[in-house]
């Protein structure tokens, strides 16, 4: 049951994701990688006040790890923000979705830890999809193969002629790694 609902969360949050940004990919990026933040940063924040309720050292790997992997989607944000360069609107749509993103996982996670992290493993395996869709049309030609933010160089260690593609395929070997970490944290 739980993990119907996993799936059934992540296809409703791909259909919103879909309808809004079609194949603007560098926008649904922006988007997506404002609230891909939010899951690391709520389960390391509650797993860290656990532990401090228990006065135990419970899970600070895990703590860490779940901090890191949302300062991984931050640092995924500011690369596709010099690509995309939001307007307005979309500035706009981040901040709602986000605030209601935020609100929506705290009380998931509250309610039950190993679903929030199945959903978001979920959510991570569709986000490689759409990265693997977005690598096809920037190979096909039909999205400008760009030179990569020099941000995303230094953070990779690119050659420093490197382009949009090689962060892309970067981007999507990160998304890869949070799947398998939240499939792994969910333990079911």
């Amino acid at each position: 049951m739980r993990d119907k609902f996993a799936k059934s969360m992540t296809m409703f949050f791909r259909f919103f994701a879909d309808t809004f940004f079609a194949k603007r990919y560098g926008h649904r990026a922006v988007v997506l990688e404002t609230v891909a933040g939010v899951p690391g940063m709520i389960g390391g924040m509650l797993i860290h006040l656990r532990s401090l309720r228990k006065m135990e050292r419970g899970k600070g790997t895990q703590i860490q790890e779940l901090l890191d992997e949302a300062m991984n989607e931050r640092k995924h944000l500011m690369f596709f923000i010099e690509i995309a360069q939001p307007n307005r609107f979309e500035r706009f749509l981040i901040v709602v979705a986000q605030f209601i993103f935020w609100h929506f996982y705290l009380i998931m996670y509250i309610l039950s830890p190993s679903t929030s992290h199945k959903m978001i493993a979920y959510f991570e395996e569709e986000a490689v999809r759409s990265y693997d869709e977005y690598i096809k049309l920037i190979q096909s030609g039909e999205i400008e193969n760009v030179p990569a933010p020099q941000l995303a160089i230094d953070y990779y260690k690119l050659v420093p002629d490197a382009t949009l593609l090689d962060m892309v395929r970067q981007v999507r070997w990160d998304e890869q790694r949070h799947s398998k970490a939240n499939h792994r944290m969910a333990g079911f």
